[in-house]
C-alpha cells in the first residue's frame, strides 16, 4: 500500500514541524491533531474551527465525517467539555465516532482544544 499525504491550501503542517495534516493508507485516513485559527476565540468557536478542518481533510481524502470512526479531544480545561460537546454534536449528529476526551496541561499557543481523528474511505 502506498502512503498518501493529504493536505489542502488552508490546512498545512505548522511550519518546520515534522508531521503531515493527514495520511491516507489503504482505506484509512489518519488526521493529525487539528488546532483552531485563533487562541482568543471561545471554546465553541475553536471547536467549530477544528472540526471544519477535520471535515475538509476527510473530504480531501475522499470520504466524509460520517465515516469518522475515532476521535481524541484534548482540552486545556475539562470545564469546557459541555460547550465543546454542543458543537461536536453538530458535526456528528448520528452514530458518532468512538471518542476519548482528556484534559491536558497545555496546548500549542494556548489553544483550548485540539482534535485528531481516524476515518475510513468506503
Amino acid at each position: 500500500m502506498k502512503k498518501e499525504i493529504i493536505s489542502t491550501g488552508n490546512i498545512k503542517a505548522v511550519s518546520g514541524a515534522p508531521y503531515s495534516p493527514a495520511i491516507k493508507i489503504g482505506n484509512l485516513v489518519f488526521i493529525s491533531g487539528q488546532i483552531p485559527d485563533s487562541p482568543d476565540a471561545d471554546i465553541k468557536k475553536q471547536t467549530r474551527q477544528v472540526l471544519e478542518k477535520i471535515q475538509t481533510l476527510v473530504e480531501a481524502a475522499g470520504t466524509s465525517l460520517a465515516n469518522v470512526v475515532k476521535c481524541t479531544v484534548y482540552l486545556s480545561s475539562l470545564t469546557d467539555f459541555a460547550l465543546m460537546n454542543d458543537v461536536y454534536r453538530e458535526f456528528f449528529p448520528h452514530e458518532p465516532p468512538a471518542r476519548a476526551a482528556v484534559e491536558v496541561s497545555g496546548l500549542f499557543k494556548g489553544y483550548k482544544v485540539e482534535i485528531d481523528a481516524i476515518a475510513y474511505v468506503s
